[in-house]
């Protein structure tokens, strides 16, 4: 039970944390802003991460780890490459309205991330987006990997855009909008 209640602690912090450094930026915040926060002082959350620097690399860690393995999981569940496009975009758009801070975090803050910590993160990405990769050639076989490569981050530009529309729509709606369009996206020149 306590691990459990370790985890849930964690989270509450990796949590808060995102929507700080989203407001404010890595350097607006401090570790007493940080408890504050989660109702601690900040040199509780020592007890958690030994510094800022950790808890924004286990931040972004923590999000590139969980997107690789949903899509490696989605494109296993599927039955075909249409299928398979449709999941990971799915599976993608739902992160996207659910955590636009964390998106907002990594395009402003991963520099700040620890160098070994900021390949992993790297790492990570790179197999993201191969998967999605591996699923587009299936569906357009003639394209050379370049130009699959470029559709998908192209997509995931028009996907992560949400920290600046989320909101403006109903998530239901949006999510349909973000659907229609990365499917387009990565299936135009098919």
């Amino acid at each position: 039970m306590a691990s459990r209640t370790a985890g849930t602690r964690r989270a509450e912090i990796l949590h808060a944390a995102a929507d700080l450094f989203a407001a404010r930026g890595f350097h607006g915040v401090s570790i007493e802003d940080l408890g504050r926060a989660v109702g601690t002082s900040g040199p509780a959350l020592y007890r958690h991460f030994p510094g800022k620097e950790a808890l924004l690399a286990a931040m972004l860690l923590d999000i590139s780890e969980r997107l690789a393995a949903d899509g490696r999981e989605r494109v296993a569940a599927s039955s075909g490459p249409r299928e398979a496009l449709d999941a990971l975009l799915r599976g993608h758009i739902a992160f996207a309205l659910r955590e636009p801070a964390l998106i907002t975090v990594h395009d402003r803050e991963l520099d700040n991330v620890p160098e070994p910590d900021r390949r992993r993160v790297r790492r990570l990405q790179r197999g993201y987006v191969e998967e999605w990769v591996n699923v587009l050639a299936l569906l357009r076989p003639t394209a050379p990997p370049e130009v699959l490569r470029a559709a998908v981050h192209a997509t995931f530009g028009l996907l992560n855009s949400t920290p600046h529309s989320a909101g403006r729509l109903p998530e239901e709606r949006m999510a349909e909008l973000l659907l229609h369009m990365g499917t387009a996206a990565l299936l135009a020149g098919e």
